[in-house]
This record gives structure tokens, sequence and C-alpha cells, in this order.
């Protein structure tokens, strides 16, 4: 079973959706020994960095995910979760993120667009990344968000996205995986995505090319041409 952080802030539903599609059993939880025996944990996250940080630590969930990852439990921040795994964000000065990625998140660079919107292409994979196992080259994901983080060690980056600027699109480190885009929002791929999360927890997910979790965006197994235009302006 995939426990799926309930600090109630986001829609936590839809990545419970995902995994159901691939044949996983994943459940909304805020209780700490539900996390702690769960196959894997993941941490979803929409909105801002302050307000999700405090949510997280008002419930005394921060301290839960970190003893998953120190039990070494597969764990997987999703957007904001993502963010999160980091020590702190521009987005909210004097928050304190989970600190398992050791530097700053700050807003993307003056001269892009904001917020990145859309479907884009993963690159620069990590070419020995059980993240992206099995997707092919410059997968589609679709981001939303406003902020990353400019500084992270190579070694831990498993892909990279172009938005004017390249822009770490996840990270992965031993048991620890983040990713900026949706993957619950990001059809067939982004299932698969889901699938290698949920084989390194030791369960047995379906082929997500059967599955069909989409967002309303791209059929199944079809990928735009090209980002879709959803960007929005300032």
């Amino acid at each position: 079973m995939i426990a799926i952080v309930d600090y109630g802030i986001g829609n936590l539903r839809s990545a419970q959706k995902a995994f159901e599609a691939v044949g996983v059993e994943a459940r909304l939880t805020g209780d700490r020994d539900v996390i702690a025996t769960a196959d894997g944990v993941v941490l979803p996250g929409v909105g801002n960095f302050g307000q999700c940080m405090g949510a997280l630590v008002e419930r005394d969930l921060d301290r839960a995910c970190h003893d998953a990852i120190e039990r070494g439990q597969p764990f997987l921040g999703i957007c904001v979760g993502m963010q999160m795994l980091f020590a702190t964000s521009d987005e909210a000065p004097g928050a304190v993120g989970l600190g398992i990625f050791d530097s700053n998140v700050a807003l993307l660079p003056p001269d892009v667009v904001v917020p990145h919107m859309g479907w884009n292409q993963c690159t620069a994979i990590a070419p020995d990344s059980t993240m992206f196992s099995g997707l092919r080259d410059q997968p589609w994901m679709y981001f939303v968000h406003s902020y990353a983080s400019p500084d992270v060690d190579e070694a831990w980056v498993a892909a990279r996205v172009h938005h004017g600027v390249d822009v770490v699109a996840a990270v992965e480190r031993a048991n620890v995986w983040g990713a900026q885009f949706h993957p619950e929002k990001s059809s067939n791929l982004g299932l698969t995505l889901l699938a290698n999360f949920a084989s390194t927890c030791g369960l047995e997910p379906t082929d997500p090319s059967h599955a069909d979790a989409r967002s309303g965006r791209s059929e199944p197994g079809v990928y735009p041409s090209e980002p879709v235009s959803e960007t929005i302006h300032d």
C-alpha cells in the first residue's frame, strides 16, 4: 500500500486515482502509524510553499516524512511536494522545508513567463534513472509551477526541462524521488513513472498503457508535438 500524506492541502485524490489506475492500492492518510508501515510514501503539494509546510508541521507530518525517508521507505514528492524536500524557498522567507536537499527554491528567472504551465518535455534524463525507466527519450509531462531550485547537486538530478532556461524537472537520490511536474496529470507517461515508483515499493503495478487516468488534455498514448498553449502571463 502507498500512503499519500494528507495534510489538508492539494488535490490528493487525483494522485490516489492515478495509482489505482495502475492497479496499486493508495490510501490518503494523516495517520503516522499508517505512513510508517506503508510500502511507499507520496507527498503531493499545490499552492504556497509556506502554507504547505505550515500545514505539514501543524499535523506533525513533517516528522513522519523524515522518519519514512530515514527508514528507507520509497518517497515521492510531487510539485510543491518536491520543493518541500529542499531547505528553504524564496516563496516563503522564514519557512523551513524538510531539508533532504540542502539548497533553496527560487522564483524562475525574470525573463521567462511564469507560471510555467502546460506540457513540456523532460530532457537530460539520467542514464541510470529508475524513476524514468521505460520512458521514451524526452517524455512529455504536465507542469504548473513558478518556483524551482537552481542549485541542485548534479548527482541528484534525474531530469531537466527547458522553459527559457534549463530547470530541474526531477530529483532522485537513493529512496527519495521528486517530480516538479504532475505525473498524475501526465497521461500514460506519468502513469509509467508512478508504476516505476510502485515497483520500487515492492508492489506489482499493471501495464500503464492499459490504464486511463487522463487529465483530459490528451488521448491515451498520444502526446502533443509541442506544449499546449496554456501559459498565463502576469
